[in-house]
């Protein structure tokens, strides 16, 4: 199987390489809107839309945000998850390993050093890893606070009455 790299992959789904960007077309093309028309509500170029789209400019800011998700009149959880995908569309994000451990700090800097010869599948599968990870860590976490809960109020492995 030959390997695409996702910084040169075709298509216009692929070309809008941040998260926010991705969805923000899903969004116009599902209602049938333009770039330009969005752009002129939010007081932005065109231009500069379809690069922050891209990922050709930082993460969109909070205004920006709140205007896009006012121009879609979305609401609720998907006006929270506009939020966090614009979160996450940092073109070039920083990672901080400095007191994580050595194993941190190597995939940190693999990660950085090799991504762009990564293939979708191969970046499918990392995000399916750390979503897992961040599932797990959030059980546990959970059940500590509830062993911490039933100490602190005697409700623990008690017998029914």
């Amino acid at each position: 199987m030959a390997r695409r790299r996702i910084a040169r992959a075709d298509g216009d789904e692929a070309r809008a390489l941040t998260p926010f960007g991705r969805r923000v077309r899903a969004l116009r093309a599902a209602r049938g809107l333009q770039l330009k028309d969005m752009a002129a509500h939010l007081g932005v170029s065109s231009a500069y839309l379809s690069a922050l789209e891209r990922g050709e400019r930082g993460r969109p800011t909070f205004a920006l945000v709140q205007g896009t998700i006012q121009y879609f009149g979305v609401i609720w959880d998907e006006a929270d998850e506009l939020q966090r995908l614009a979160e996450l569309s940092d073109p070039a994000p920083r990672v901080r390993a400095a007191g994580c451990g050595a194993d941190a700090v190597l995939l940190a800097n693999r990660l950085s050093r090799e991504i762009g010869d990564l293939d979708a599948d191969s970046v499918a599968a990392l995000l399916a890893v750390l979503d897992r990870a961040v599932l797990d860590r959030a059980v546990l976490d959970r059940a500590r606070a509830t062993t911490s809960l039933d100490a602190q109020t005697g409700t623990g492995d008690k017998p029914p009455d």
